[in-house]
């Protein structure tokens, strides 16, 4: 990495570090003591979304004010591990060794109890509009991200708990999550076993682990579970290569970095299985994605059709599925142009990244998880990668 990237990345692993990778969450209005104090209001939907929403949308950080304490969250955990775990395939430093031990253990103890398997879920009540999920109830985004994890710790410690926690959370997927079938047989994973919401990026989220705990075990019913996700999830792929969120009305918008996760989803199904068969679609899916996203000074639009707000989601997860698909040499202008716009215009002097750049009033406000863990994962994949090319 150059220069700027380095000292970017090592401000960024400084605030982190001291901030014990703890931190506030665009979605944790809900821990508010004031807002749960008041039984009329915490348990409105209406109030619960509309608090949420405030908190997420402010540009001013009230969290201190209502009672919303710094915490632990089990996926900005897991991408910590990820990166460190790159980190340390570089520079076998012993130090980057005691943090991924560290962060492994922590996430065991945070899993959510008496379900079929391993799995994890967030430190706070979510409100959404599709559905209400009691915090810490498990959703196959954050189990699959803690144990792509561990997994990844798994190949560096010989850690067997790791290992054992990854595979148990495949009886999670398969047990516990909901599934919408079409007509061939093919479905879709729920979000978590308390909603039946059709979102492709969560279900291929499901395949990916499936099929890489696959590559391990052997065992052909990860292969052929993860494949009907799959397939399913691609008969809904536009024809100019786009995926709507997800099949619900106030889910039809176009994005760029749910685009990029079903991306990166596909292009690890097709590493674990060899399933050649998704080729013509993620070719067409990066051709509109790295077409559509990504303008010429190196912003990263948040919409196919609308720039702001430019969401710090966006420009790390370009550096992710860049690599996921083989394509990262072939496009590293593009990747250090918006590499380089977003340490210039979303990097704060004492080392965090902000969570949303806007037309006239932008969001700094230095979230773990949504920010300072993505950012930090980008930068340690694209070392990584820098490394071996």
């Amino acid at each position: 990495m150059n220069t700027k990237f380095e000292n970017s990345l090592s401000s960024l692993v400084e605030f982190i570090e001291q901030e014990e990778y703890k931190g506030w969450d665009p979605y944790d209005g809900l821990n508010s003591k004031l807002f749960q104090s008041i039984p009329i209001i915490k348990d409105s939907r209406f109030f619960r979304l509309a608090w949420i929403q405030f908190f997420k949308k402010s540009p001013i950080n009230f969290r201190n004010l209502v009672g919303i304490e710094k915490e632990y969250n089990s996926k900005g955990l897991a991408l910590f591990v990820s990166g460190y775990c790159r980190l340390y395939s570089i520079n076998k430093d012993s130090t980057l060794l005691e943090n991924i031990n560290f962060l492994c253990e922590k996430i065991l103890t945070i899993q959510s109890k008496s379900w079929s398997g391993s799995c994890w879920g967030y430190n706070f009540d979510w409100q959404a509009r599709a559905f209400f999920q009691p915090k810490n109830t498990p959703t196959v985004v954050a189990s699959v991200y803690v144990s792509s994890a561990l997994l990844d710790a798994y190949e560096i410690t010989n850690n067997q708990s790791y290992l054992d926690a990854a595979i148990s959370c495949c009886d999670f997927i398969l047990k516990d999550l909901n599934r919408t079938y079409d007509k061939d047989g093919d479905f879709c994973f729920s979000y978590s076993p308390l909603d039946k919401t059709i979102v492709y990026n969560a279900s291929l989220l499901g395949s990916r682990l499936l099929s890489r705990v696959y590559s391990i075990t052997c065992n052909e019913t990860y292969k052929t579970e993860a494949a009907k996700s799959v397939k399913f999830c691609l008969k809904h792929q536009q024809t100019n290569g786009a995926w709507a969120y997800g099949q619900q009305s106030f889910h039809y918008w176009v994005d760029n970095f749910h685009t990029g996760f079903n991306l990166e989803c596909i292009a690890n199904y097709k590493h674990y299985t060899n399933d050649t068969s998704v080729e013509e679609a993620l070719e067409r899916g990066f051709n509109y994605y790295v077409n559509t996203f990504f303008d010429e000074k190196g912003r990263s639009k948040y919409y196919n059709n609308k720039l702001f707000p430019i969401d710090i989601h966006s420009p790390t997860q370009l550096i992710v599925t860049l690599c996921a698909l083989n394509k990262f040499n072939q496009h590293k202008d593009l990747a250090d142009k918006v590499l380089l716009w977003t340490i210039n215009n979303m990097q704060d002097k004492k080392g965090f990244f902000y969570y949303q750049v806007n037309k006239y009033i932008s969001s700094k406000i230095p979230y773990m998880r949504w920010t300072q863990a993505w950012m930090f994962y980008a930068f340690c994949v694209y070392k990584k990668e820098m490394n071996e090319s």
